[in-house]
């Protein structure tokens, strides 16, 4: 059994959908201890506790230690993950309801779906515009166009929107399985992926997406990403979506197009927070980025991970920041695969990954 300290690096949620995705892929039984001990509120929250049984569910694992709260997870596969219909509901984990992340949930199931024969279909209920995750316009509009460069099809719409602390939001997903086989290295057919050069920033499109708050907040946002991405774009594009959930909210995200790869910038309104200073958190973390001169984004450069050490061949990127999530992802995956990660680069620095598989 695959031993895993979960308080390592992050010491977060980061660590249990990575484990857990290879566990199914390698059909390695695995426990994790000592899960978010650093939190708040250490143990699984119901987002994570989604995670763990919906990706039980796909391979008939038998696990242990899955309650809101458990420090200590035991998962072991009994099935390879099979193609069908599956619906998951952040609310069902905890009484009372939760916003709780679908698209960190979306990215746990999306590897282990791809392994499956054919094609499934995924519906997630939870938050779709919350802190500390990928918003669903950041998947659709950065991380889903790059990892297609890599052979990964999948197609996802936002049926409702899901913004904290309401939630209730809801994302489809139609998703090609491909067979793919971390046991078996012969069976991949994910493509490697190189990022050493971004080439010209083309343009920046800065998509709004508002539920239930006046159109002025959505116009003050755009207004503000006008001056303070002055002389760096050479245009900025303009989409808002009215997207009516359970409750109000807003979110900004900033899609940098350069010549050879997407960047993407997000930030959220609440309570008492200014549209203005939503768009200039945005703004400045894209000028920031820009600054480099590198390829890859901080928040890209984690998610890129996993389907790396999943291609076959050699993926190599550039980063303009190395995170603490990054890696703790390296760390993760050297448990489970023959894998080569090379990281150059300190904590908070620029960075640069060279990844590749070790068969046989």
């Amino acid at each position: 059994m695959i031993e895993i300290d979960g308080s390592y690096g992050e010491g977060g949620g980061q660590v249990l959908r990575t484990a857990l995705a290879l566990a199914i892929l390698t059909q390695q039984p695995t426990r994790i201890y000592r899960m978010r001990a650093g939190r708040r509120n250490p143990g699984l929250a119901p987002q994570h506790l989604t995670v763990v049984r919906a990706l039980a569910s796909l391979c008939d694992a038998a696990v242990q230690g899955d309650a809101i709260g458990s420090t200590e997870l035991v998962f072991q596969p009994r099935l390879l993950v099979q193609s069908g219909d599956y619906h998951f509901d952040v609310a069902q984990a905890n009484r009372g309801g939760s916003a709780g992340a679908v698209t960190l949930i979306f990215q746990a199931l999306l590897y282990p779906l791809l392994s499956a024969p054919s094609v499934s279909h995924l519906t997630l209920q939870g938050g779709t515009h919350v802190a500390w995750s990928p918003s669903f316009d950041y998947l659709t509009h950065i991380y889903f166009l790059m990892i297609s460069r890599m052979g990964v099809q999948t197609v996802s719409q936002l049926e409702r929107s899901g913004f904290y602390p309401a939630g209730g939001g809801q994302l489809t997903s139609t998703i090609a399985g491909q067979n793919l086989s971390a046991k078996d290295g012969e069976s991949f057919v994910l493509k490697p992926l190189v990022l050493t050069t971004r080439g010209d920033l083309e343009q920046v499109r800065a998509v709004v997406a508002l539920s239930r708050l006046p159109s002025h907040v959505a116009q003050r946002m755009v207004e503000c990403v006008r001056v303070e991405l002055s002389g760096t774009a050479p245009t900025i594009a303009v989409e808002v979506h009215n997207v009516d959930g359970p409750g109000p909210g807003v979110s900004l995200c900033l899609v940098a197009e350069y010549e050879h790869v997407l960047a993407g910038f997000s930030a959220l309104g609440e309570k008492g927070k200014s549209a203005e200073r939503v768009a200039g958190e945005a703004c400045r973390a894209l000028l920031i980025h820009h600054a480099t001169g590198l390829a890859v984004e901080q928040h890209l450069a984690d998610q890129l991970l996993l389907p790396m050490v999943l291609a076959q061949g050699r993926s190599r990127f550039q980063t303009s920041c190395v995170t603490q999530h990054l890696l703790t992802n390296a760390h993760i995956i050297r448990h489970f695969l023959p894998v080569h990660i090379e990281l150059h680069g300190d904590e908070g620095q620029v960075g640069e990954v060279v990844v590749e598989r070790r068969l046989g």
